[in-house]
């Protein structure tokens, strides 16, 4: 009986493993380039619905700790009710465009993506509610204003943190690079950028109206000052 010699591999088969794997590594290069333009498709979505309703959010904000002489009480009040305002329809606009961004290609993309519109959702009703309560505060009291101020300016540094937390959400990894790229998100709060919260809603000196509204407005622009001016976060509004 003969012994049986080693098969060799035929020469078709040896040719064909090395191209195998070059097609294999070719795949994962197109499937990674795919990934990165799906990532930048959905970012360009994003930030540009995203950018007008980020921009006012940045104004309102910026708006409920700037000090305006001579402003009354009232006036003060008018104002801020106003800042709550364009933040409650900021928020709103900011879900709607995450909605019609639709889902990012990552994984738990449509969960993150359903988060993040009900969180903004939520903050913007949270600002409506404190539109409406700031439109009753008295003003013909000095303590109970001030007192009143100060619990607002809380509530809208919560809201803000709030409002950041569900665009970061949408941040993680690939992702977030490529929201960085796109113009519309560049030195906004989606990036990372930080931005205050708001150090002394309501700080007016009040110089005119009656003398008890001067004071009313220097006593609650102190008091919001003392609770808020040390709180710094990233926030969109």
């Amino acid at each position: 009986m003969k012994a049986m010699r080693p098969r060799r591999p035929k020469k078709w088969l040896t040719a064909a493993l090395p191209a195998a794997a070059a097609l294999a590594l070719g795949l994962t290069a197109c499937s990674s380039t795919d990934v990165a333009a799906e990532n930048a498709g959905w970012a360009k979505s994003l930030c540009g619905a995203a950018k007008s309703p980020i921009e006012a959010s940045q104004t309102a904000l910026t708006d409920t700790g700037t000090v305006k002489d001579g402003e009354t009480p009232k006036q003060l009040r008018t104002r801020m009710a106003g800042d709550m305002g364009a933040l409650a329809d900021a928020n709103t606009k900011l879900a709607a465009a995450v909605q019609s961004a639709g889902a990012p290609k990552v994984g738990d993309g449509q969960k993150l993506q359903s988060q993040a519109v009900q969180e903004l959702k939520q903050t913007a009703a949270g600002y409506t509610q404190v539109q409406q309560k700031v439109e009753q505060l008295p003003t013909d009291d000095q303590a109970e204003f001030a007192a009143a101020l100060k619990s607002v300016s809380d509530q809208v540094q919560q809201l803000s943190q709030q409002s950041s937390s569900a665009l970061n959400s949408l941040q993680t990894g690939p992702l977030g690079q490529a929201v960085q790229a796109q113009q519309g998100c560049k030195n906004s709060p989606v990036t990372g950028a930080t931005e205050s919260a708001p150090a002394s809603m309501g700080a007016s000196p009040s110089a005119g109206g009656s003398a008890g509204q001067g004071s009313a407005g220097s006593s609650a622009s102190s008091s919001a000052s003392s609770s808020s001016a040390s709180a710094s976060a990233s926030q969109s509004g």
